[in-house]
């Protein structure tokens, strides 16, 4: 069976068609930084308006990249949120058109569990139950995930997420839109030692994140340096990251022990960081267990994860209704199980 999966939450738009015996097939991505990076971030009426331009051409090419015609499908997944409302319908339309036309279920898609399961497009691949600590653009949250569709939620951000805080200090720092692999890029060659930032709640008894202070402490920084800045970016990306990091597997290692599991999947954009991956690479190893991350190329919105996501919940019979419905806010932890 054969799925194609959409993606159109933000600010790119994805395709890409995954089988349920051969894996991923092909995949196609259209991303719309240079477009909001005019303007520092996105402009969700600008997004929405691309995806229309986007998304037809991007399936088209998809399918032939795959070798395969559209009445070949099984089904047809979108992302049905969380995201910008404007950009998810039309997705979602895109999707329901082709269905509706093909005689084809279509299966909304919860963004986040894309996120979450996109480590299962690499091998080896994570067994469950595993803990899932997902740090993505507004989210970072930590999940205990007995199998596809059953997730605890464990802790999450009460104001600035890890991805923000990257976004808000890369901004500070006059780094270029969008700010985190700037930011990353500098702070390999900073002095770790330059300044010493919080490590916000992790003394607390719980899972919970908190990096708004994190960033304040950045901004004070910078204010101390009104006429030499560039001279210490390097120093302040650096001590930045590691401050993010060590807050991360601090938090993680709690979930783990919380869970009793030795098993870390680690996904969304800013996974891809190279300091956040070998922090909580070491903390797997220093614990005899082992994490888990996709690609970089899955860390960020593509169609890959939301095929893969779709194909299990067609499998277990879970399709969307007639009627479109997106839903720029949807709790991960309200999704049906798999074998519900």
């Amino acid at each position: 069976m054969r799925v194609l999966g959409i993606e159109s939450s933000c600010d790119e738009t994805g395709a890409a068609v995954y089988d349920d015996k051969e894996g991923l097939i092909a995949h196609a991505l259209h991303t719309q930084i240079a477009m909001h990076a005019e303007y520092g971030g996105v402009v969700p009426e600008l997004a929405s308006r691309d995806h229309i331009k986007r998304i037809v051409p991007l399936v088209r090419k998809v399918m032939a990249d795959a070798n395969m015609q559209l009445n070949e499908l099984d089904a047809v997944a979108y992302t049905a949120g969380p995201g910008l409302i404007g950009a998810l319908l039309t997705g979602a339309m895109e999707a329901r058109a082709l269905a509706y036309a093909l005689n084809i279920p279509a299966v909304p898609v919860h963004h986040m569990e894309g996120h979450l399961l996109a480590p299962l497009l690499e091998d080896p691949k994570p067994e469950f139950p595993f803990v899932a600590l997902l740090v993505s653009g507004g989210h970072t949250m930590l999940i205990q995930v007995a199998k596809p569709g059953d997730y605890k939620l464990l802790g999450q951000s009460v104001d600035d997420a890890a991805g923000e805080a990257f976004d808000k200090t890369a901004k500070l720092l006059g780094l270029p839109y969008p700010g985190g692999p700037y930011l990353e890029k500098l702070a390999q060659n900073g002095n770790p030692k330059a300044y010493h930032f919080p490590r916000p709640m992790i003394d607390r008894p719980n899972c919970d994140f908190s990096f708004a202070g994190l960033k304040t402490a950045v901004l004070n920084a910078v204010h101390q340096h009104p006429d030499d800045l560039e001279a210490h970016k390097a120093d302040l990306a650096r001590c930045f990251t590691d401050a993010v990091a060590d807050t991360l597997v601090a938090k993680c290692k709690r979930a783990l022990d919380i869970c009793h599991l030795n098993s870390l999947v680690v996904a969304g954009g800013v996974s891809a960081n190279t300091a956040v991956r070998s922090a909580l690479t070491e903390l797997m190893e220093k614990r005899g267990g082992r994490a888990f991350f996709a690609r970089r190329e899955f860390c960020t919105d593509n169609g890959a994860m939301i095929a893969l996501a779709g194909m299990l919940r067609f499998k277990a019979g879970q399709f969307g209704p007639l009627q479109v419905d997106v839903f720029p806010r949807w709790p991960l932890d309200t999704l049906r199980a798999l074998d519900a």
